[in-house]
Parts: structure tokens; sequence; C-alpha cells
């Protein structure tokens, strides 16, 4: 009798954990694959999150930054997201024509990024510059230029500008510096072009594998191996030129069913608990002023900022990737 009683409050009390687990909401993100990966910021985020939002974290990994403004095209008003986080600053006029985007109402006056920020779709959640990096033990003068690394000889590798926000910002790197000689200069880097990859990691992952001479990362990448390896031998190369500015940032969707949750995961991804987890993780500056960073961020090389302006990126995007896909065609 007493094995029954004890069975039948087994199977009660593992009814009601499978009805608390069914009852909790879902919050469904978009990102880029790196965030959610194992050494990305997805698991500490998902876990601190979900502490205290009586919730589910799900992360829905996409290629790279652009192939969230993809998704969001494809399923338009449909779209299953409640946030999509990983879009950038060169994206965000794009992403706002498609109607598909809330208004956050998140107090955003406290933090701290390059311009400032006052947008009310988008919130910030981290920040940097665009960079090549190469490997200090096997290249003792890196170029001090990106003339100097086009007109070379070097093996490079970055990510393509039609899926990958880091190939969208050399993209706009390029024309930046060098307007409509962009396409000229696109065809001299393709013949020492290793490869060009559809997202981030992939280009990385071959660099760091002494696949090529120098890739397309970001100025903060170097701290990474340091902090996380214990390798110094990884340097962004800084370009006369200046280099391209990229402020990463999140959004809530129109078709979100759980409103107050994503507006609660915005203003928690911009906490100081966040954001403390984001540089080791990401490995990008933090948009607050109160977060701690490791002694080698102030090692970061200086940089002269590049950036042009949201309505001429919006309506060239097309226009210049189409150039690039012509001058580096084989």
């Amino acid at each position: 009798m007493k094995k029954l009683m004890l069975s039948i409050a087994v199977i009660a009390l593992s009814v009601i954990t499978v009805a608390n687990a069914e009852t909790k909401p879902t919050l469904k993100v978009y990102t880029y694959d790196s965030f959610v990966s194992e050494w990305g910021p997805g698991p500490q985020i998902k876990t601190a999150f979900e502490e205290n939002c009586a919730c589910i974290l799900e992360f829905v990994g996409l290629a790279d930054g652009v192939s969230i403004l993809t998704r969001l095209k494809i399923e338009g008003k449909d779209s299953r997201a409640d946030v999509v986080l990983g879009l950038d600053n060169n994206l965000m006029l794009e992403t706002k024509d498609l109607n598909v985007l809330a208004q956050h109402n998140v107090d955003t006056s406290m933090l701290t990024v390059p311009g400032g920020w006052t947008d009310t779709t988008f919130v910030p959640f981290d920040w940097g510059y665009f960079a090549f990096i190469y490997d200090s033990e096997k290249m003792a003068t890196p170029p001090k230029s990106l003339n100097e690394l086009i007109e070379s000889d070097l093996s490079v590798l970055y990510q393509d500008p039609r899926t990958s926000t880091p190939g969208l910002g050399l993209m706009l790197w390029m024309q930046a510096v060098y307007g409509d000689k962009t396409a000229a200069k696109y065809k001299t880097l393709a013949t020492h072009t290793l490869t060009v990859t559809p997202d981030w990691w992939g280009a990385y992952e071959m660099f760091t594998s002494g696949e090529a001479d120098m890739v397309l990362s970001y100025s903060t990448s170097p701290a990474y191996h340091v902090v996380a390896e214990g390798v110094t031998k990884y340097k962004a190369a800084a370009f006369t030129e200046g280099h391209y500015q990229q402020i990463e940032v999140a959004a809530i969707t129109k078709n979100t069913k759980q409103p107050e949750l994503a507006k609660s995961f915005l203003e928690f991804l911009i906490s100081k608990k966040a954001q403390t987890i984001i540089p080791v993780t990401n490995w990008m500056m933090p948009v607050r002023s109160d977060v701690t960073l490791p002694e080698i961020f102030s090692e970061v090389i200086e940089v002269e900022p590049l950036l042009i302006d949201d309505e001429t990126v919006k309506a060239n995007r097309q226009t210049w990737i189409n150039s690039w896909l012509e001058a580096t065609a084989k």
C-alpha cells in the first residue's frame, strides 16, 4: 500500500512539474550562430535571464547578422521571432521598412555608444570597429593601410556582404575610403583572397588554423586570445585611412505574443549583469561605461572611425553588393 501511495505521489509530482514547464512562456530570439555557440554570450545570457523571468529563452541561431534581415523579409508579419538580436547600425533603416518591428520603450539614456543613442526601435548591446587580424609570429610588419593590404600579395579571408555583417562592414569600409574606385580595388583584392565565407566564424576558424595571412574581424578580437587562451600572437592591424564602425542592435517584433517579456529581455541585455558577460564572450565593447573590462582591452588599437550615413547605405546597399559580385567574379 505504501509503495502504491508513493508511486501515485511521484506520478502526481511529475505531472505538476511538466504542467509548470508547459505554462512557462517561451521567448524566441533570432540571432547569429556565434552568439549562441558554447563560447559565445548566448548560454550565459540564457541562464542569467531565466533566473528571474519565469520563462524559457530560446535562441534561434542563423548564419550571420544579415541572415536575420533575410529571414524577416521571408517571414514578414508572420515572423515567429519575439526578438531579433544581431542586426547592426548599417541595416536598421532597411529593417524598419519591413514594418515588422515594434517600439521598444526601453530607457537607453544611460548608454554610451559612439554618437549617442536615441533610436526608439532598436536597442544597442555592443559596438566595435572592423579590423584585419594577423599572426605577429609569422608577420613582423603588417600592412599600415587598407590600400597597402589590397596592393599586397598577402592571402586574405573575409565574409560575404550578402549574409554577414562583417562582410557588409568591409564593403562599406571600402566604399568610405575609395568611393567610385571601390570595384577596381575589390578586383585587386580578389587576386589574393583565399575565399569569402558566409559567416564570421568560418573565416576566423580558417585563419586560426593557419590557412591565410589575415582575416577580417574586429579590433577587439586579439583580446579573446589573451583572456581565453593565454595567446598573445594575434594582433589587429591599424590602418591610416580609419576603420569602419559597427553597433550591434536588438529589437522587438510586432508579432510577439510576449511584448512585456520581450521588453524585459532588452532591458536585461543592457543591464550591468549582461553587459559584463558580453565583452568577454562576444568580444566587443560594452554599451555601458560602468562595466569593468579585462586589462587587455586597454591595448586595443586606437582607430579613426569611419561611417556612411544610414540613408546612403539603405539606398545603395544592393547596388554596391552587385558591384562587388561583378568585381570578384572569376
